[in-house]
């Protein structure tokens, strides 16, 4: 990633002297039940990046109580409950859902007694079968394939304190949304909500994802790098999840080896790298915390929006 102007730069070493307290409350076999499928993640990488995060993370929290409470003294209104909202971006394969899990579990560790909860924006995309319809299959992912009027409905839901918001259900199994299944949000302290379109600004809506937002964190790689970790997770789901007949990719997995690597190649460039170019990675610099991923999903890098 080139120097940002409006960020500051932290090497892995740098970043890691500011947090320096306290224990890491968690195990090797805690992360392996964290990560998402064929990510990488280590106790160094907690310990020297991720528990400096959710420290930082901690003080604008803090911040936030704060500032709810001098508004509400100002407008003499009773001061309602509303979630602290965290966004996590990036690519498809970039490693985004560990990071979102990671969070999540750091701030239950963190403020044991407070609410904390996480959903992902894939159960807003349409149905497969609406896709079909509406001829936007091959553009899944896609801003287009999102019902975005239910998706800022169920935001604005959360963060105007409403008692229950439900979040539909996504299964990478079907490779398509639940029908009538939910992730119920009831009163979270702290929302995080992990998407590649969490940053993406409005095309026809007056207001989008990123206005509910109170912090937003990028994962972020090289293109070259997200297509061999994309390539290498659909290897090991083809030994593992694919060979399940309920599975929508079991046809390649039980089919000629070769024909569904072409065909995952194919996808990559001709949806996810296409995605990543033209409406991903333009909202990089839109994060206010960016994590640099190198080789073997290394955390080298963080930057710091400075205004």
């Amino acid at each position: 990633m080139e120097e940002q102007l409006n960020y500051y730069r932290f090497s892995r070493e740098q970043w890691k002297r500011f947090y320096r307290g306290g224990h890491v409350p968690l195990t090797v076999d805690n992360l392996h039940e964290i990560k998402a499928f064929n990510d990488q993640i280590s106790i160094d990488d907690v310990r020297e990046i991720y528990l400096p995060v959710a420290h930082l993370l901690q003080a604008k929290f803090e911040h936030y109580l704060s500032w709810r409470e001098t508004e509400s003294v100002f407008l003499q209104r009773k001061n309602k409950q509303s979630p602290f909202i965290i966004g996590v971006s990036g690519s498809v394969a970039v490693g985004k859902t560990t990071t979102a899990r990671l969070l999540e579990i750091l701030f239950k560790y963190l403020y044991p007694d407070r609410r904390t909860q996480l959903i992902t924006t894939d159960g807003f995309l349409y149905s497969n079968a609406e896709l079909k319809q509406r001829q936007l299959m091959e553009r899944k992912g896609f801003p287009e394939s999102y019902d975005m009027p239910r998706l800022i409905q169920f935001l604005n839901d959360v963060k105007s304190g409403k008692p229950i918001a439900k979040a539909p259900v996504y299964s990478h199994q079907t490779y398509d949304v639940v029908p009538n299944r939910y992730d119920v949000i009831t009163h979270p302290d702290i929302l995080i909500i992990e998407g590649i379109n969490v940053l993406q600004l409005p095309t026809h809506q007056h207001i989008y994802i990123s206005d509910f937002t109170d912090f937003s964190v990028y994962v972020d790689a090289d293109a070259d790098l997200i297509e061999n970790w994309y390539l290498d997770r659909f290897e090991a789901l083809m030994k593992t999840a694919f060979q399940d007949p309920q599975n929508y990719f079991y046809p390649w997995a039980i089919g000629d080896h070769a024909d569904a690597i072409a065909m995952a190649k194919r996808v990559w460039q001709d949806v996810d790298l296409k995605n990543l170019n033209d409406y991903i990675l333009p909202t990089r610099n839109r994060a206010d915390l960016i994590l640099h991923k190198v080789a073997h999903h290394l955390i080298d890098a963080v930057y710091f929006r400075k205004y």
